[in-house]
């Protein structure tokens, strides 16, 4: 791990949690655990949307899309994290890196844009009613769901070349899980300002942008909601989108606070990367996507009753079979 040139490096180090071997078992059976809920889950979501017909409908597309992204974007780091706690070795490939970059990237900003697009899904139902069938077309809400996968990939393109086309001549040791942008941008020995604007108008387009969306469209919502008459109106409306609302607020409130809290410091001044930032890292790369099946299986009597229904399809076919 010595001084290098940008040639010579064909791999990275992840560093993780090797400073405190302790700590690996414990992880390794907590992520490994719930990247299987992540894969059941957001499997059951995607396969009861797909297979029940009265789920083929604008908001459930998106929830399949919703779960399809976290499949990816879990996929693209914690098998690799978790082979790390079975292995001395915990590298990965130069190119290897690149690609994680790039899909982490990318269903980061496709989803930042999904969910923007939902939270209009919702706007529409709740204040436009009449019109919803109209608005909400198949061709509309395909093109919308088309249309946030190909920003999201775009931007990773642009952001992943970037960062990949630096000279690496220092350590190759990443402070991190994963190769996460920041971590990586900190080994090059060049001038990193125009990753610095890119990510700048990167964050303002996937982060700025939706979120102000997303608010917007929630105080046109609660201003409908409010108007409804009766207690038991307004409790069925506010019910259509509470489960969104609810992994918005998780979502975009774990970014913020891992982004925007300050870097804790030691006593020489510079910059240490805490285990607790590591943690929380981790929070936004396992534990949502792991929670957003959850919140929409148990806030949602739709997708409930079609999982029951499948269940119990599923039973009736093995006993028939049987007799």
């Amino acid at each position: 791990m010595g001084k290098t040139n940008q040639s010579s490096v064909t791999e990275f180090v992840l560093l993780g949690l090797s400073g405190y071997p302790e700590l690996e078992a414990i992880y390794f059976v907590m992520v490994l655990c719930m990247y299987l809920v992540i894969l059941l889950g957001n499997g059951i979501i995607i396969i009861v949307s797909v297979c029940d017909s009265h789920l083929h409908t604008p908001m459930y597309f998106f929830l399949s899309n919703l779960s399809f992204l976290d499949i990816c974007y879990t996929s693209s780091s914690i098998p690799l994290f978790l082979s790390s706690f079975l292995t001395s070795k915990k590298t990965i490939s130069f190119s290897g890196c690149g690609v994680q970059m790039f899909l982490s990237f990318a269903m980061g900003a496709t989803e930042c844009v999904l969910l923007s697009m939902m939270a209009f899904d919702r706007y529409v139902a709740i204040c436009n009613p009449l019109r919803y069938s109209v608005i909400m077309s198949k061709t509309s809400y395909m093109s919308m769901a088309a249309g946030s996968w190909i920003a999201g990939g775009v931007n990773s393109v642009l952001q992943t070349s970037l960062a990949m086309r630096l000279p690496f001549c220092g350590d190759n040791v990443i402070n991190h899980f994963t190769c996460e942008i920041l971590a990586v941008l900190k080994l090059a020995c060049a001038d990193i300002s125009i990753n610095v604007i890119s990510m700048v108008i990167a964050n303002a387009i996937f982060l700025v942008v939706p979120v102000l969306f997303i608010f917007v469209s929630y105080v046109f919502i609660l201003s409908t909601i409010l108007k409804i008459p009766s207690a038991e109106g307004k409790r069925k409306a506010f019910s259509t989108c509470s489960a969104h609302l609810t992994v918005v607020i998780i979502f975009y409130g774990t970014i913020l606070f891992m982004y925007a809290k300050p870097k804790a410091k030691d006593f020489s001044g510079t910059d240490k990367v805490q285990v607790t930032d590591k943690i929380i890292s981790l929070f936004y790369g396992v534990v949502t996507p792991m929670l957003n099946p959850l919140i929409y299986s148990l806030r949602n009597k739709d997708v409930k009753e079609a999982v029951k229904n499948m269940l119990c399809q599923k039973c009736s076919s093995e006993g028939m079979s049987m007799l």
